[in-house]
């Protein structure tokens, strides 16, 4: 069954435990690599649509790194952060502490919302998307950046195989993750139009698999599946699973490389003035027959 679909694949209660505890002190410097990059490329493509808004929603953007970004853009004329941590919302006055899966919008409300590394997280994930459709005004746009496809899946491969190694089986270690092309079917069932997807893998380098740890701690993303082993696996394991990494997913200067796959996603409330697809049997020649004509022209 798709990951999406799932009931309850995250503990989002040990989610928000983790980023009090990593996030609500000081943060450390260049922790919010990954979350830079996302915003700035979300924002490009933010930036080729020509058009405003007059009011923008950001779901979920931690610190407001993607909100500021809209802000600065000049597009949005207002734009509405929400967060379910308050202090991670600082003293913004367009504020609101909310859920991502339980958003206080209005129908027909806002013209653009933006989540920005926030998804993966989200277990009722076609419940959210539904909120958001029917939060946008006519011909409102929806854009998202969440990591997906095999994010960590060099961590994913050493952690089961030291697991199983030293205690003969196995268990999830890294949280789960979608693919582009079932997220992609959710926009359209959940009613957008002119779905689009993408993704880009980000590949970083660390010395260690320790030191990609302390990274995913500090950003509050260390494993919250709810399937997770909580059976303690001491030095040992961890010792055993650097090993496999370095062996497998090392460059030749021996730093290791971790991927993150982020997919990118646009939908658009549906409005009468949307380009719209040809009704079936309405074309006006046989695709055989435009195929057989080009390969008598190659001939």
């Amino acid at each position: 069954m798709s990951e999406l679909l799932k009931a309850t694949p995250f503990d989002r209660t040990l989610l928000d435990q983790r980023r009090r505890r990593w996030l609500g002190g000081d943060v450390e410097p260049g922790i919010d690599f990954l979350m830079k990059a996302v915003a700035e490329e979300l924002s490009d493509r933010l930036a080729v649509v020509e058009r405003r808004f007059p009011v923008a929603v950001d779901l979920g953007g931690y610190f407001g790194e993607m909100a500021a970004r809209m802000k600065s853009s000049e597009r949005c004329e207002r734009v509405v952060r929400t967060e379910r941590l308050p202090f991670l919302l600082g003293d913004d006055p367009d504020a609101v502490v909310a859920d991502e899966e339980f958003l206080p919008l209005a129908p027909e409300s806002v013209d653009l919302v933006t989540s920005c590394l926030a998804m993966q997280f989200v277990n009722d994930v076609p419940g959210m998307l539904a909120q958001i459709r029917r939060a946008l005004r006519p011909d409102g746009l929806f854009l998202a950046a969440f990591l997906g496809g095999e994010t960590l899946f060099e961590l994913r491969t050493a952690l089961l195989h030291a697991e199983s190694e030293i205690f003969g089986g196995v268990s999830p270690r890294v949280g789960p993750f979608t693919e582009l092309r079932e997220a992609g079917a959710l926009l359209q069932r959940t009613g957008f139009a002119l779905p689009v997807g993408d993704f880009d893998r980000l590949t970083v380098r660390y010395d260690n698999l320790f030191a990609l740890a302390r990274d995913l701690r500090a950003m509050g993303a260390a494993n919250i599946s709810t399937e997770r082993s909580r059976r303690p696996v001491g030095r040992r394991f961890f010792l055993r699973a650097a090993e496999i990494y370095a062996e497998r997913f090392s460059d030749p200067d021996g730093r290791i490389r971790a991927s993150f796959d982020v997919l990118y996603l646009s939908g658009w409330a549906p409005h009468e003035s949307q380009q719209k697809p040809l009704k079936p049997g309405s074309a006006k020649a046989r695709l055989a027959s435009v195929l057989n004509d080009r390969s008598s022209d190659l001939s």
